[in-house]
């Protein structure tokens, strides 16, 4: 009987492989809850608890391995686009360019760093170009190293080198991001609560929250005019979601003729409300949502329909009646101005401000069903992530370069998501989820990643220490990984009044490391991070790649 058990730990087999990954994963997140300092490393000790059981023999089929840290790694990228993919097109108005220049200076600087080091030390560049990609933790960079090496025809011994140093350095090139990340906090002396109830305001600036005023209408020109003569003549969506008008409180239509001492209950975004302010008037002392004399009604309704998500508002005729207004759309925790070019979502909450009898009328068009959003429509979501694969396997060719160019299995499946949770229901591919449930697959996702980086590396360790080889790359990896970091990290607090949240999602990016963004989440208790880095990310995957590859290409 000893036997059989014994061989079900040692002896490669599909059940095996599902005993140990189960093993690796539990045993780091367990670990995970222990705090240095107030201080934990989260889910990353998942690939440190891999590096363990593969230092002491223990090994996995190499190709269940291989598939499922390509699949984790794609659960994993997949579901932080959908989950920040509305705030991501929001962030492209506002500071891309700026996030992006500095996302690029970190990968510039590291590949600079890593000259320099070539040219102090007597390894290959393709060993360099491998202790780079292990150092910022990106694999596609080490494939594409790889790639060149094969396509100048190198040696056979630097082929396999460039893996040993990435393996060697990887380990280290997670902790020494992590570890960038916490010495910026200690550096600028950042607390996460200030940090947090500092961005909760900032929030509420940044991202153009509508707010509503009353206002009586006092300018003569309008009055006598329908109330769409007001909407053409301002460029930018407001609504008016309640409004006095002889004698009594409505929710008036684009027809409804404007008359003097009108009262307007106008929603828009804030810097559109000095404008409204001069087109219309000064502010009202009226309260048109607690007046007495209302009969009118607010209400949150949650999108549920998939009928309605593939057509513009405008163009929806059960919610163009009289008896209600649209005046608020929540999406992802963003809070917009509905208007009639807009498609609805599901997962959409709407504030709808009507009668009784109005209010049910939109709660019957959209939905409100909150059970139909609690079973996920998978067949989307997996359609989204084949687009993305395929994506990331289309070969760029560069001037120049005898080596094409391709963004990988986690820059793919990260831009298809972050299209489809804008444009998705365009196309019927509904790729909502809850947030649980979006959280469940991001946790799985990185774990079966990390999980496979540990047990593919820990038996090369000490094949790479037995000559020193291995304590020279990983002190290397070091000053690549953490002196960009720090570096540039502290140009964007100072110089680009980026904020700390704002910093770790940016370092986390131009690093294309999925452990520090998961580390960076959990410390900030919001998605901002995931924003920023899902911002930075396209490019810096391309240029990590294109920079491993023109370190061979130029200077073997």
């Amino acid at each position: 009987m000893s036997n059989w058990f014994h061989n079900l730990f040692t002896e490669i087999s599909i059940a095996q492989s599902v005993i140990i990954y189960g093993l690796v994963i539990a045993i780091g997140i367990w670990m995970g809850r222990i705090k240095i300092a107030g201080i934990s490393l989260g889910i990353t000790w998942v690939l440190f608890a891999g590096l363990a059981f593969s230092y002491f023999g223990i090994e996995i089929d190499k190709g269940t391995e291989h598939f499922i840290k390509e699949f984790g790694l794609i659960l994993f990228v997949y579901s932080i686009g959908l989950q920040v993919g509305p705030g991501f097109w929001a962030s492209l108005k506002k500071n891309a360019m700026t996030n992006n220049v500095l996302a690029a200076a970190i990968v510039l600087s590291g590949v600079l760093i890593t000259v320099l080091l070539y040219y102090l030390s007597n390894n290959h560049i393709s060993v360099m170009a491998g202790v780079m990609s292990g150092a910022v933790t990106n694999t596609p960079g080490l494939a594409a190293a790889q790639a060149a090496v094969s396509d100048m025809h190198a040696a056979v011994a630097d082929k396999s080198l460039i893996t040993l140093a990435y393996a060697v350095t990887y380990p280290f090139g997670v902790f020494g991001i992590i570890g960038a990340l916490l010495m910026l906090k200690r550096i600028f002396h950042v607390k996460i609560d200030k940090e947090q109830e500092f961005h909760r305001k900032l929030g509420v600036l940044r991202a153009n929250k509508p707010v509503s005023v009353h206002l009586k209408l006092e300018n003569h020109q309008l009055i006598g005019q329908p109330l769409r003569k007001l909407f053409s003549l301002l460029k930018e969506h407001f609504v008016v979601s309640r409004m006095y008008h002889n004698g009594e409180i409505i929710t008036p239509t684009p027809d409804v003729m404007l008359a003097e001492n009108d009262v307007l209950l106008v929603v828009a975004a804030k810097p559109e409300i000095e404008q409204l302010k001069l087109l219309i008037g000064p502010v009202s002392d009226m309260n048109l949502k607690t007046a007495a004399e209302s009969d009118l009604i607010s209400r949150l309704i949650v999108v549920t329909n998939a009928a309605v998500t593939h057509k513009r508002l405008g163009d929806i005729p059960e919610l163009h009646q009289q008896e209600f207004t649209l005046t608020r759309l929540s999406r992802a925790g963003i809070e917009m101005v509905p208007h009639g070019d807009m498609f609805l979502q599901l997962g959409d909450t709407i504030k709808v401000v009507g009668t009784e009898e109005g209010v049910q009328l939109v709660t019957k068009a959209v939905g409100n069903s909150l059970k139909k959003l609690e079973v996920p429509d998978l067949a989307p979501i997996f359609i989204g992530i084949v687009l993305g694969v395929i994506l990331g396997s289309i070969p760029f060719h560069l001037p120049n370069m005898p080596v094409a160019v391709k963004i990988g299995m986690a820059g793919g499946p990260l831009i298809v998501a972050l299209i489809l949770s804008r444009f998705g229901n365009l196309f019927y591919l509904n790729n909502y989820t809850t947030n649980s449930a979006n959280l469940m697959i991001r946790e799985l996702g990185i774990s079966l990643f990390l999980a496979s980086v540990g047990l593919s590396s820990g038996k090369n360790l000490s094949v790479a220490f037995a000559d020193g080889s291995g304590w020279i790359w990983m002190g290397m990896g070091v000053v690549i990984t953490i002196a960009p970091l720090l570096i540039v990290g502290y140009i964007a607090y100072k110089y680009f009044r980026k904020t700390y949240f704002e910093i770790c999602g940016l370092l986390a990016g131009a690093s294309t490391d999925p452990p520090a963004l998961a580390f960076a989440t959990k410390l900030a208790g919001n998605d901002i991070p995931s924003v920023t880095y899902a911002t930075v990310y396209p490019l810096t995957m391309i240029l990590r790649i294109v920079a491993a590859q023109l370190l061979i290409l130029l200077l073997a």
